[in-house]
C-alpha cells in the first residue's frame, strides 16, 4: 500500500524516461527551431559587416630630472615607478584624440546608401575606387568601391548632428539635401562652394551618378568623447612601460589611419612637453645668473678694497685650508638653493623631495656654522681675508655651475626626443576580421537555438497540465470507457469541419469514409462497452458531454451513432447545444428546423428529423438558435419529446454542450439513462474534470463515465501501448 510520504516522494522524482519521451515526442519541433537558429547564425556570419582591428605599440621609458642632484634625490624617495597609467590618460586625453579628429576629419561622417539585406554583402567584393556596376536598375544606392572625401563642411548649428543627404552627379557634380528632400547646396568636386549657410568642399567624390550617400556631422567633443571610447590603451605586464593599443572600425584603412594619428599625436606632445619643461629650467637658470654675477662683482670689489687697505695681506696654511672647506660647504648650499627654488615651483612643502631637501640643506648649515667657530679664533686680519675670499669662491664656482647648466639645458631644449617611442607602428590584419567570428557566430546560435527550443518544449510541458493518461481519469471516479487516438484523418475532417465544408450524403464521418481507422475502432470498442452498460439503464438515451469547449463531443458522438447504426440498430442523433452546435456541419447538413423549434411547439419530430449518412440513423439538428435554450430544456415539452423518441429507436444519442460553460447538459442528465463525459488528450486537465463531475453531481445527474479522445502517441506513457494497427490481410 502507497503511504502519502510515498507519493510525495514520487511527485518530487524527476522522472527521467518521461523527460526523454518529452524530447523524442517534440524532436521534429526541436530540430525545426535549431535549424532555424543554424541558418540565422550562418546567414549572420555572411552578411554582417566585417569589423577590423588595428594594433600599435609604444614604450614609455623611465623619466630623469634635468637638474643635478634631483635625480639621486627622487631616486631614494621611490618615486622612479612605472608612468604608463598616466601616459595611458595623455594618450586618451582630448588634446591627443582631438588631433586625430581634426586631422582625418573624423567628425564627419558619411555612409553610401545600401540595398537593405544585401547591399553590404555585395559591395564588399570591390576594393575602394573600383566602382561596383549599378545592380537592379537602382542607381540610388552604393554597390561597392564608393569614396567622399570631404575636405570641409561647415554647417549652421540647426544641421549639427542631424542626417544630411548627397547626392553624386555627372561630370564631378554633387548636391546636397536635408531630411525633407531640399537641395541645400551644389558645387563642383574641388571647389568651395557656399550657400544658405553652408560652406563645402569635397577632395574627392568617386561613385555612379545618382548614388546617394547619408551625411552627418557631429560636435567635435561627442566626436572625440566616443574615440575616447572606442581606442582601447592597455599595459603590457606590470611596470613594463609598453602599453598596446587597438581600435576596431569596419573600414581597415581608416581603423589603420585613425590609430597612426593618435601614436603620432601623442609622440610629439610628450616631445613638446618634455621640451617645454627644459625651456622652463632654462628660463629659471638665466633668471639666476644675473643675481649671481653682480654678487660676484661685490665680493670681488670688497676683495680689492680690503687687500689695498691691508697692503696685500696673504692666508695663512691654516686660513687657507679652512677656507676650502667653506667653500665647499657654501656651494653645496648654494646648490641646494637653486634646488629648492625649482622643486619649490613644481611641488608644495609637504612633498617628500622638499622635506629631504631640507634636512641636506639643515646638515651642511650645521657643518657651515661649526667651522665658523673655528674662524672665531683666528686673528682680525685673517678672519676678514678668509671671509671676502670666500665669498668671491663661492659667486663664482656658483656662476659657473650656472653658466654650465644654461649651456647644457639649451642643448637640451633644442635636442628633446621625449621619453616615448613607437614600437610597432599601427597596422591591420585585412585578411582577418575581428568582427564577426563566423565559426563561434554559428555554434552560439546553434546552442541557442537548441537551448531555446528545449526551454520552450519544457516551459509548454509544465504550463500545459493537460491530462495524458486515462489513470488520472479513473483517479477521479470516472472509469473510462474508452481511448479515442488522434488519426490523420481525424484531424482533416475536423478542419473541414471548422470550415463548414460539407460533403453531403455520406460527409466526412470517419466511421464511414475511413472504417479501419485507430479511432474508429476506439469507438467500436466504445460500443461495446455501452451495450453493457446500457443494461442497468433507466432508457435508453446516452448524453454525450464535455468540460469545457473543443474536447471532441460532436466527433464521438456522430460516429459513435455510425458505428452502432453499422451493427443494424436505429439510432437518433440530436444536437442538444441550441448555441453553438456543429453536427449538421459534421454531416454534411444544414441546421433547418430542429430542437429549439419542437420545444417551442413550432414543429412536430416528423418534420423536423433528417435522414442521417446511414440507412438506420435520423437527426435532429439544433434548429434556430432561441435566447432561452435552458429553459426550453426545462419545459414539459422537452420530457414530451424524450417519451415519443426512446421507444422508437434502440439507441438516443444527445450532443450537449460543456457542463462548465452552461447548465444544460445537467438539465439533459436527468432525462439520460447513460451519462458519458468526453476529455480530450492534453487539452482538459485534472482539475476541471473533477469540478464538472461535482458541477453535475450538485445536480443530481449521476456520470456513467469518461471517454478519452484525441490521444497522441508518446514516447513513454501510455499511448505508446494502448492501441495497434491491426489490418485485414488484403490477399
Amino acid at each position: 500500500m502507497t503511504t502519502k510520504i510515498d507519493q510525495a516522494h514520487d511527485d518530487d522524482t524527476i522522472d527521467l524516461n518521461a523527460l526523454l519521451g518529452t524530447l523524442l515526442d517534440h524532436k521534429w519541433l526541436i530540430v525545426a527551431i535549431t535549424g532555424t537558429f543554424f541558418v540565422a547564425g550562418v546567414l549572420y556570419s555572411l552578411l554582417a559587416t566585417p569589423i577590423y582591428q588595428a594594433t600599435a605599440i609604444v614604450q614609455v621609458e623611465q623619466k630623469t630630472p634635468s637638474l643635478p642632484g634631483l635625480s639621486d634625490l627622487t631616486q631614494s624617495l621611490g618615486t622612479t615607478a612605472s608612468q604608463a597609467t598616466t601616459e595611458i590618460a595623455l594618450i586618451t586625453s582630448r588634446l591627443v584624440i582631438g588631433q586625430a579628429v581634426n586631422d582625418l576629419r573624423l567628425d564627419i561622417q558619411t555612409q553610401p546608401q545600401r540595398m537593405p539585406v544585401l547591399g553590404d554583402y555585395l559591395s564588399r567584393s570591390y576594393k575602394p575606387s573600383q566602382l561596383g556596376p549599378v545592380r537592379f536598375g537602382l542607381s540610388r544606392y552604393g554597390w561597392g568601391g564608393e569614396v567622399v572625401d570631404i575636405f570641409k563642411l561647415d554647417l549652421p548649428d540647426a544641421m549639427v548632428g542631424k542626417k544630411l543627404e548627397l547626392r553624386a552627379g555627372d561630370n564631378h557634380r554633387f548636391s546636397l539635401y536635408d531630411d525633407d528632400g531640399k537641395r541645400l547646396i551644389e558645387g563642383i568636386v574641388g571647389q568651395l562652394v557656399r550657400a544658405n549657410g553652408i560652406t563645402m568642399q569635397i577632395r574627392q567624390l568617386t561613385a555612379n551618378p545618382g548614388t546617394r550617400f547619408d551625411v552627418v556631422t557631429q560636435p567635435t567633443l561627442t566626436t572625440i568623447s566616443r574615440l575616447q571610447t572606442d581606442v582601447v590603451a592597455l599595459e603590457q605586464g606590470t611596470d613594463s612601460g609598453i602599453i598596446g593599443l587597438t581600435y576596431n572600425n569596419a573600414d581597415p584603412d581608416l581603423a589603420q589611419k585613425v590609430l597612426d594619428r593618435i601614436t603620432t599625436a601623442y609622440v610629439r606632445q610628450n616631445v613638446e612637453r618634455n621640451s617645454a619643461e627644459a625651456a622652463s629650467q632654462l628660463q629659471f637658470v638665466k633668471d639666476q645668473l644675473p643675481k649671481v654675477r653682480q654678487e660676484l662683482d661685490r665680493a670681488q670689489a670688497a676683495m680689492n678694497v680690503f687687500q689695498t687697505q691691508s697692503h696685500s695681506v696673504d692666508l695663512s696654511m691654516q686660513t687657507k685650508g679652512l677656507l676650502d672647506q667653506i667653500v665647499a660647504v657654501e656651494n653645496n648650499i648654494q646648490q641646494l638653493h637653486l634646488q629648492e627654488a625649482d622643486i619649490d615651483r613644481r611641488f608644495t612643502h609637504d612633498h617628500p623631495a622638499y622635506k629631504a631637501l631640507q634636512q641636506q640643506m639643515g646638515q651642511l648649515q650645521a657643518q657651515k656654522a661649526q667651522m665658523q667657530k673655528q674662524v672665531g679664533d683666528l686673528p682680525d686680519t685673517q678672519q676678514q681675508l678668509l671671509k671676502l675670499n670666500r665669498d668671491v669662491q663661492v659667486s663664482s664656482n656658483t656662476y659657473t655651475s650656472l653658466l654650465n647648466q644654461a649651456q647644457q639645458l639649451d642643448i637640451a631644449r633644442a635636442g628633446t626626443v621625449g621619453n616615448v617611442r613607437i614600437v610597432d607602428t599601427s597596422a591591420v590584419d585585412k585578411t582577418l576580421p575581428v568582427q564577426p567570428r563566423k565559426a563561434l557566430v554559428v555554434i552560439i546560435a546553434t546552442f541557442l537555438g537548441g537551448f531555446l527550443a528545449l526551454a520552450f518544449v519544457f516551459l509548454r510541458q509544465i504550463l500545459n497540465r493537460g491530462i495524458e493518461d486515462p489513470a488520472i481519469i479513473e483517479d477521479l471516479g470516472l472509469p473510462v470507457y474508452a481511448s479515442v487516438p488522434l488519426s490523420d484523418g481525424q484531424t482533416a475532417r475536423s478542419t473541414r469541419t471548422r470550415h463548414g465544408h460539407g460533403h453531403g450524403g455520406r460527409g466526412p464521418l470517419l466511421a464511414i469514409s475511413d472504417p479501419a481507422d485507430l479511432a474508429v475502432e476506439a469507438i467500436r470498442s466504445l460500443r461495446t462497452s455501452l451495450h453493457f452498460a446500457r443494461l442497468e439503464a433507466k432508457n435508453n438515451i446516452l448524453m454525450i458531454t464535455g468540460s469545457s469547449p473543443f474536447a471532441g463531443k460532436t466527433f464521438v458522438s456522430a460516429n459513435l451513432a455510425a458505428v452502432i447504426a453499422q451493427a443494424g440498430q436505429r439510432v437518433l442523433l440530436v444536437d442538444g447545444d441550441m448555441r453553438r452546435g456543429t453536427l449538421h456541419h459534421l454531416l454534411g447538413m444544414e441546421t433547418g428546423q430542429g430542437l429549439s423549434d419542437i420545444l417551442v411547439g413550432g414543429a412536430e419530430i416528423a418534420a423536423v428529423k433528417k435522414k442521417g449518412p446511414l440507412a438506420n440513423i435520423d437527426f435532429i439538428s439544433r434548429g434556430r438558435v432561441p435566447p432561452n435554450p435552458s429553459e426550453l430544456l426545462m419545459h414539459e415539452n422537452f420530457t414530451q419529446f424524450i417519451a415519443e423518441v426512446v421507444p422508437a429507436y434502440d439507441l438516443v444519442i444527445i450532443d450537449t454542450p460543456p457542463i462548465l460553460a452552461v447548465t444544460d447538459a445537467a438539465v439533459i442528465g436527468h432525462h439520460a439513462g447513460t451519462s458519458l463525459m468526453v476529455a480530450r488528450f492534453g487539452l482538459n486537465k485534472a482539475r476541471e474534470l473533477a469540478l464538472a463531475k461535482q458541477r453535475f453531481e450538485q445536480n443530481g445527474v449521476s456520470l456513467r463515465g469518461a471517454i478519452f479522445n484525441a490521444v497522441e502517441h508518446r514516447a513513454a506513457g501510455y499511448s505508446t501501448y494502448a492501441y495497434y494497427k491491426y489490418k485485414a490481410d488484403p490477399a
